[in-house]
């Protein structure tokens, strides 16, 4: 993280790379599904319902005070689960199903939802099957894609695929590689604001911290109750960003994507502290 912000100048060489990193790091770690598992149920719908009402909820708190922070808080909470929370789940030590079937569920569902929200807050009407189409030709590839490439391993070339699906420390290194270049990207985003824009900023800035810390709380209690502390953080916690960072810049006040941009900022701190955390316990009792 560090890295990425001393670097932000030299990120846009390396920008291209990121949906190959997410693809292979998705591969290895999908490697790991058991499809039998693949089912939505209430821990999945609960996830989804704080998704979208609480995004409806903090828009509807903040409008009166600024509208521009009120949009940035709905986005921050409207974002889908990120493509590679799977990855972060399963390094957590949560399940790698249930985290890649809300993924999924929660990506579509903006997508559908998506044209309507953003057309209440914009004021105005939003092409919906432009937008819908444009949202699923981002997101749904990125899914599907290494799902696919990992049920032809197992059932083409088994043996490569029990190799890699023994080996999911790789993908730490290239989750590693990924945030150094977000980090740089958000840097480098916020940075090209105007000056006179800071104090916004420094709003929005807050209140998606408020907003991250809120939603990987009530994530980890939704699942407490359905027996998967991790799960429910990450399904809920960790957004898909890009895409954040692209409804904003598309459809609202480019001020709004701040938001986003922060967001990434704080989702990653936390999921390095959390990773730190897991390593110190492991230690701990390698060491008893």
């Amino acid at each position: 993280m560090l890295g990425g912000i001393l670097f932000h100048n030299h990120i846009d060489k390396l920008s291209f790379i990121t949906p190959y990193l997410i693809f292979i790091m998705l591969t290895i770690t999908y490697t790991k599904l058991k499809i039998s598992e693949f089912r939505i149920t209430k821990f999945h719908w609960s996830l989804l319902g704080v998704q979208i009402l609480g995004g409806a909820l903090f828009y509807a708190a903040l409008y009166f005070i600024n509208p521009n922070i009120a949009a940035g808080a709905f986005i921050c909470f409207f974002m889908p689960t990120a493509t590679a929370a799977p990855v972060i789940t399963g390094m957590l030590s949560g399940s790698i199903t249930k985290i890649a079937t809300y993924s999924l569920l929660s990506n579509l569902i903006v997508a559908i939802a998506a044209p309507s929200c953003l057309s209440f807050i914009r004021g105005n009407g939003i092409d919906f099957m432009e937008s819908f189409a444009t949202i699923c030709a981002e997101v749904i590839p990125l899914l599907l894609i290494p799902f696919v490439t990992a049920i032809l391993l197992k059932f083409s070339v088994p043996r490569i695929h029990s190799a890699i699906a023994s080996h999911q420390s790789i993908s730490f290194w290239i989750w590693a590689l990924s945030l150094f270049i977000v980090m740089g990207q958000a840097v480098s985003f916020m940075i090209k604001q105007p000056a006179e824009e800071l104090p916004e900023m420094f709003f929005l800035t807050i209140a998606a911290l408020g907003v991250c810390c809120v939603q990987f709380f009530i994530g980890r209690k939704i699942g407490s109750h359905f027996g998967d502390k991790i799960s429910g953080a990450q399904g809920l916690g960790q957004k898909n960003t890009i895409l954040g960072l692209w409804l904003t810049l598309t459809y609202l006040n480019p001020i709004v994507s701040v938001a986003p941009a922060a967001y990434i900022v704080w989702q990653n701190t936390i999921n390095s502290w959390q990773l730190y955390r897991k390593t110190k316990h492991e230690n701990k009792l390698h060491q008893h």
